[in-house]
């Protein structure tokens, strides 16, 4: 029994909306991030879920779908974090037998970060050019939202989103509320309507429920905490005790892309250099380095992609970005990547995938001298590697190396053998295999 009568009252909110009766039965679909308030969110739909079957007051006949949008851009170290909360989720979920679903979408992969800036030369973005958030979070989403009222007719979205957070928000949220009504019309799609169960509670309330009710998938909610904590910029003041002194409301710092743009300045990415975790920091300066060389006219074209002159009364160019600075791009994500991989094996900034795009792309452009597979072995060693290898399991393979080393060099021999694979040629790939391990020997003892 939790002791907060405004906590039991938003239970008690769900309850009745999840019991009440439609004829297409709406599923739920909870957008979750793994920050603190789509955790909350979770938190009390689960315990209402719980209710409803404990106290025999209705069935679990309505499907419940936690969605994750990964831009494939994610602060690495939230994405790690996210990764194991919905593995969490997904087997608590099954073995507590609760009508939870979890999905991941990802963006088309024409339409991801680097697929747009390194391979069409979209200028990163910026509040007067902002492709990211369609193209990346609301596209993909949609799709999924949209398979799903093809299949159930229409859909109630729940959104974790708090009058206590920004002006913007509360002026977001009364916009599109009925009044009297729990649910609002979602001004993107026609069918399917918006619930906000959590809007009310304050930031101190967000963290009460986080640190004082034991997460209901079984994680440890101190793991979420801490990264706020280390993530909290030094001009914040964080002054409320929660449940006893350790417990401080951290709750102001955002996470979201690591190379995000729109913001002036990245500090969750600074503070979490700051309290320790300092293989982020040629990232951060690389995300630096887009923002200060947007608009620089040496590195953008006369015309935009559509053929529309770009060039304003003072010469300057504003087209999208040339060859040249994509090329130079792309060598410095992917020298980043290798030296972070010292430090953390499992990190790609950059997949496999992503890069073929971008090869295609540049062809299309006209750009056939300079190839991805050109960048990638001056700076890797070795060709592409063909892999679709999943964060779990890169996580898994990184703690059973010895050193990053070992790492790489299982990543070397199964893209190897991926190359074959691909080329339907299996022929020589021993030879292949053998080669790489001698060489790997002689590195070591030299």
């Amino acid at each position: 029994m939790i002791e907060n009568k405004k906590i039991n009252t938003i239970i008690e909110d769900l309850i009745d909306q999840y019991l009440e009766e439609d004829r297409y039965n709406r599923p739920w679909i909870i957008g979750f991030s793994g920050g603190k308030d789509s955790t909350v969110l979770l938190t009390l739909v689960w315990l209402a879920l719980h209710k409803i079957r404990g106290e025999k007051i209705g069935t679990l006949s309505r499907q419940v779908y936690v969605v994750c949008n990964d831009t494939m851009v994610e602060n690495p170290v939230i994405e790690e974090y996210v990764s194991s909360v919905l593995k969490a989720i997904e087997k608590a979920s099954k073995d507590q037998q609760l009508p939870i679903t979890v999905k991941t979408t990802t963006p088309q992969i024409e339409d991801t970060f680097w697929s747009c800036v390194i391979g069409k030369g979209y200028p990163v973005p910026n509040n007067a050019f902002r492709f990211c958030t369609e193209k990346m979070k609301i596209k993909p989403t949609s799709n999924f939202i949209t398979s799903q009222i093809a299949s159930d007719g229409e859909a109630i979205i729940l959104i974790g989103t708090r009058l206590d957070e920004s002006q913007q928000r509360t002026k977001s949220i009364k916009k599109h509320e009925i009044k009297g009504q729990r649910l609002s019309k979602h001004p993107l799609n026609p069918n399917t309507y918006t619930y906000a169960p959590i809007k009310e509670l304050m930031i101190e309330e967000v963290w009460y429920i986080i640190n004082a009710i034991p997460s209901p998938w079984g994680f440890d909610n101190q793991t979420l905490f801490k990264i706020y904590m280390d993530a909290s910029a030094d001009d914040y003041e964080c002054p409320t005790v929660v449940t006893s002194d350790s417990h401080r409301s951290c709750g102001q710092s955002r996470f979201g892309c690591w190379v995000c743009t729109v913001v002036k300045e990245d500090k969750s990415m600074s503070a979490l250099i700051k309290n320790g975790i300092e293989w982020m920091k040629p990232l951060l300066e690389f995300r630096n380095r887009l923002v200060a060389n947007r608009n620089l006219s040496e590195y953008r074209n006369e015309t935009r992609r559509n053929g529309q002159l770009a060039v304003d009364e003072t010469g300057h160019r504003m087209g999208n970005y040339t060859m040249e600075y994509r090329i130079q791009l792309l060598r410095e994500l992917l020298t980043i990547q290798k030296e972070t991989q010292h430090y953390r094996s499992s990190i790609d900034l950059i997949k496999s995938q992503e890069l073929i795009a971008i090869q295609v792309m540049w062809y299309r452009d006209g750009n056939f001298k300079t190839t991805v597979n050109d960048i990638y072995n001056e700076v890797y060693g070795y060709d592409l590697p063909n892999d679709n290898i999943g964060l779990q399991e890169r996580l898994l393979l990184e703690k059973s190396c010895e050193t990053p080393a070992h790492y790489s060099l299982i990543q070397e021999l199964l893209a190897l053998q991926k190359n074959k694979v691909l080329l339907m040629k299996k022929y020589g790939l021993q030879t292949d295999l053998e080669a790489r391990l001698d060489r790997y020997v002689k590195e070591i003892e030299a």
